[in-house]
């Protein structure tokens, strides 16, 4: 019996008893009144088992045994080996069956035949909590979106959250997700707060080497030299976390959901229709946003550390080249003059540090100092990556090459014309004689 029928002998029973009326009873298990006097007159002619549904057992009306044999000798036949899903299509495009795919699941099981694909049991996830002090772990993250909607361009916000706070710590609009935009949300983040411990973000190739190029130099040290974002995290002391699933960064990807909503419509509600004028609102806008949504941290000790001073000269993009005879160095089309040094020296031959910094400007580096400098080509300058070395190719691993087909060395015979055995004094018969040899020929032995 099933859990629903086995209370109902008991107030049966009592009804027979004269103890409950049959209202009482049919209210109780939330029958009729007429169907409860129906269980009552079997409970009482047959008792326990009466209670029983008739229908237990019994082949369903609309069970199509023609469709299921079908399906079961096309499963047999021709479709053998076909997953569920594959076989679904095939019966409904090819054979014309309007089945479906947990039909064809339950045919292939009474057939007693295993999966073709089986189905891996979902992993196993937890919640990860919060981080309980401010600057801990910072989620980064970039959202392209119709921001502006019909006014302007499409454009790509990039953002960072707090994870012990859920407060945003800085914003910015880019065209799309790029270096520059990057850069430009770590120093607002640097300035504004101070240095995190850690950043979980994605595995976009800004932050983690996604290509299979290794140089020599890579090799031999046993691992890819990191982004010119990773270099700035080392150098910076910040640990980079790479979500493996966006589950993971939750955090931020929640927050999306919520600025898609609100930011959308106070930039609609202030008819700003241009990049410049929506990276101008994003202040008030976080103000407003943590005002309302911030939440109080565990450890009222924050983790932020203080940033360097010279944060423009981390922020860059940093090469190893070489300088020139002519005390030049050169990046790309872009070259700076080293000015003589003290005492008249000068650096031709020396291998310099040369970054390239967000505002454009060229730094070169010797041992710590700088040497020279070089203004930004133009306004409206975007850090991009270059080569690290001059001669490096791009980081796009080499096609490998098509197998040569084995070489085929025919089996030369001493005599091909003949085709005969020589004779035992023909000079391939002999074995390998040096000093004969060597007398043979005493002139070029002595130079004649």
């Amino acid at each position: 019996m099933s859990t629903k029928e086995l209370p109902r002998a008991g107030l049966l029973k009592a009804a027979l008893a004269g103890q409950i009326t049959n209202r009482q009873g049919a209210e109780a298990l939330g029958l009729t009144i007429r169907h409860f006097q129906r269980l009552k007159h079997r409970f009482h002619a047959g008792g326990l088992p009466a209670l029983v549904h008739r229908g237990r057992g019994q082949p369903s009306p609309r069970r199509a045994e023609a469709l299921r044999e079908r399906v079961t000798q096309l499963l047999r036949g021709p479709y053998a080996g076909f997953n569920d899903c594959h076989l679904t299509e095939k019966l409904c495009e090819v054979e014309r069956l309007a089945v479906s795919r947990e039909f064809v699941r339950r045919v292939r099981v009474a057939l007693g035949q295993a999966a073709t694909r089986p189905r891996r049991p979902p992993q196993h996830r937890h919640r990860r909590p919060r981080e309980a002090a401010a600057g801990e772990l910072v989620q980064i993250d970039g959202s392209p979106f119709a921001w502006l909607e019909e006014r302007g361009p499409a454009l790509t916000l990039l953002g960072a959250i707090d994870d012990a706070t859920s407060a945003i710590l800085a914003l910015t609009f880019r065209p799309h997700e790029d270096l520059h935009g990057y850069a430009i949300l770590f120093r607002q983040l640097f300035t504004t707060h101070g240095l995190p411990l850690a950043f979980y973000g994605d595995g976009l190739n800004v932050f983690v080497r996604n290509d299979r190029y290794w140089s020599l130099e890579e090799e031999l040290r046993g691992r890819q030299q990191p982004t010119h974002l990773g270099v700035v995290m080392q150098e910076l002391g910040i640990a980079y976390v790479q979500a493996r699933s966006p589950q993971g960064k939750g955090r931020v990807e929640r927050l999306w959901g919520t600025l898609q909503d609100r930011l959308v419509s106070e930039l609609r509600l202030r008819s700003i229709a241009s990049l410049e004028a929506a990276n101008a609102f994003l202040p008030a806008f976080i103000a407003d946003h943590n005002r309302r949504f911030a939440q109080p941290p565990a450890t009222p000790t924050a983790a932020w550390r203080p940033a360097p001073r010279a944060l423009d000269l981390v922020l860059s993009c940093r090469y190893l080249r070489q300088v020139a005879r002519d005390n030049t160095v050169r990046l790309g089309a872009r070259w700076a003059q080293i000015p003589r040094g003290r005492g008249g020296r000068s650096y031709v031959g020396c291998r310099v540090d040369v970054r390239e910094l967000l505002d454009g400007r060229l730094v070169v580096l010797y041992e710590g100092s700088v040497l020279a400098t070089a203004p930004p080509p133009s306004p409206d300058f975007i850090l991009k990556p270059r080569p690290r070395h001059p001669l490096e190719p791009s980081r796009v691993p080499r096609p490998p090459m098509p197998p040569r087909p084995p070489r085929r060395i025919p089996r030369l015979t001493p005599n091909t014309h003949t085709g005969r055995r020589p004779l035992a004094t023909h000079p391939w018969q002999r074995g390998y004689d040096p000093p004969r040899m060597l007398a043979k020929r005493p002139s070029r032995l002595n130079g004649g």
